[in-house]
C-alpha cells in the first residue's frame, strides 16, 4: 500500500443512492476484480501505510455483510464478467474464515493476495493451492524493510515463503513500494535472483514528498541498471513487471487497449471494486476516506461508475508517455490536477511522471524492437500475456 502524505478529510462513511437508469456502466469491458478489505486492522505499523490517511487503518474489523448478501451483489452486477477476487486490508489474513468462505462460495473465479507475509504459513494448503498470484509487500532489502516495517520482519517473511512456496498454486510476486532513494539495483536484483522464492517483482513509486532532485537522480542510476539487465538476454525474461508490460505497451499498443478499453492502466477508472468490511465499494483503496467516492454498497446491492475518471485538467493526453503508459495513478492524477493540489503535484506527482517518462526514453536507447526479434518464443508469449498484468498496475 502507498502514503498519501495530506489528509484531506476525516474518515466518515454515508449511505448514496443507486445510479439513475442509462449512466455509464460500472465495470468497462469484460473483467471485474473484487477487493475484498477482509478487515482493516493489520499486524504490522508500516511507517507509509496510505490507510492511515483519514484513519482508516484499524476503523473497521468486522464484515458486516454475509456471503450471501456478497452471491447476490456479484449476480445483479457482474455476471458474465471474468471476476478475479484479490484480499486485501490491512492484512487479510487476518480474517482468514472470509477469505476461505469466499473461495467455497465461488469455485469458478480466480483469487490473489496482497499480504505482508507474516501469517502466510497459518493458511491451510487447499488455500495455498487455489490463489493466482500472491503479492507480498517488500520493500527491497532487509535494512530498508525492517525500517519500515520492524526489526526481524524481513527474514520472518521470507522464511515463511520458503515454506509455502511449494503448496502456492499460482506466482508470487515481490510488492515493492519504492518509497527510499537509497533502494539499490542489487538488492532489488537479488529478490529475483535464482535462490529467491519471487516469480516476480514489481515495485510502485511512494506517493510521499520523498523526491528531491538527489532523489530523482538516485532513482534514475538504478533504473538506468534494471533496464540494462532487462535487455542483457534474450533466451528468459527478465521478469520485472514495469518495465515487461511498458515494453509489451511499446510493441504491442493493441494489447493495453485491449486488456483495459484504452482506459487508464490504473485499475480504478475501469472494473476494480474494494469492498471495506462494512459493505461499502470504493474505486481506490487509498481513497476511502473520502465520502465522495463512493461507489456502491454489497448490502443494499447497487453500484454506480467510478468517480474516479480521468478529466480535461489532467495533461496526460499531451504527454510523449501517454501511447505507452495510458495514464497512470489516478489518485495522484486526482489530487494534483482535479483538485489542483500545487504542492502534492510539483512534489509527488510531476516527479514521479518524470521518472516514467526517463524509463521509455532508456527502454528505447535499448532498442526494443530488435531485441524481441532475438528473443525466445518463451520470452516473447511471457512479455506479451504475462497474467500478472491484470492484477497489478503496469504502470509504477
Amino acid at each position: 500500500m502507498i502514503a498519501s502524505p495530506l489528509p484531506l478529510a476525516p474518515v466518515h462513511f454515508h449511505d448514496s443512492c443507486p445510479p439513475k437508469a442509462g449512466a455509464e456502466p460500472p465495470i468497462v469491458g469484460a473483467r471485474a476484480e473484487l477487493q475484498l478489505l477482509t478487515t482493516l486492522k493489520c499486524n504490522l505499523k508500516c511507517t507509509y501505510c496510505s490507510l492511515g490517511v483519514g484513519e482508516v487503518l484499524g476503523s473497521q474489523t468486522e464484515i458486516q455483510y454475509d456471503i450471501e448478501q456478497l452471491a447476490a451483489f456479484v449476480d445483479a452486477h457482474l455476471a458474465g464478467k471474468d471476476v478475479y477476487i484479490t484480499f486485501y486490508g490491512g492484512e487479510p489474513t487476518l480474517n482468514q474464515p472470509l477469505m476461505l468462505e469466499a473461495m467455497r462460495r465461488f469455485p469458478s473465479f480466480r483469487f490473489q493476495l496482497q499480504t505482508n507475509g507474516t501469517l502466510l504459513d497459518d493458511m491451510p494448503a487447499w488455500a495455498l493451492a487455489r490463489l493466482s498470484n500472491v503479492l507480498v509487500s517488500i520493500d527491497g532489502g532487509e535494512a530498508i524493510t525492517d525500517g519500515y516495517r520492524g526489526r526481524g520482519i524481513y527474514r520472518q517473511v521470507m522464511r515463511n515463503l520458503a515454506k509455502v512456496r511449494p503448496l502456492l498454486g499460482g506466482t508470487l510476486t515481490a510488492r515493492v513500494t519504492w518509497g527510499n532513494p537509497d533502494t539499490s539495483f542489487e538488492e532489488l536484483d537479488q529478490l529475483l535472483a535464482e535462490d529467491s522464492p519471487f516469480d516476480y517483482l514489481y515495485w510502485q513509486f511512494v506517493a510521499d514528498e520523498m523526491y528531491g532532485q538527489a532523489s530523482l537522480d538516485q532513482r534514475k542510476a538504478v533504473l538506468r541498471q534494471l533496464i540494462a539487465r532487462f535487455f542483457a538476454a534474450t533466451d528468459r525474461l527478465y521478469p520485472l513487471i514495469p518495465l515487461m508490460g511498458i515494453v509489451r505497451n511499446k510493441l504491442f499498443p493493441d494489447r493495453a487497449q485491449e486488456l483495459y478499453a484504452g482506459r487508464t492502466q490504473c485499475r480504478v477508472s475501469t472494473h476494480l471494486l474494494n469492498v471495506m468490511p462494512s459493505g461499502e465499494i470504493y474505486p481506490c483503496p487509498d481513497m476511502m476516506y473520502l465520502p465522495q467516492m463512493k461507489m456502491g454498497d454489497v448490502k443494499g446491492n447497487w453500484l454506480r461508475a467510478s468517480p474516479l475518471q480521468a478529466t480535461p485538467a489532467m495533461p496526460c493526453p499531451g504527454c510523449e508517455a501517454y501511447s505507452w503508459c495510458r495514464g497512470n495513478c489516478m489518485k495522484n492524477l486526482y489530487l494534483g490536477y482535479e483538485k489542483n493540489d500545487a504542492r502534492y503535484r510539483q512534489n509527488v506527482v510531476e516527479p514521479i511522471c518524470e521518472l516514467l517518462c526517463f524509463i521509455g526514453q532508456e527502454i528505447d536507447r535499448h532498442g526494443p524492437q530488435a531485441w524481441f526479434e532475438r528473443a525466445s518464443l518463451a520470452a516473447r508469449k511471457q512479455l506479451r500475456d504475462c497474467e500478472v498484468y491484470e492484477y497489478v498496475e503496469i504502470m509504477p
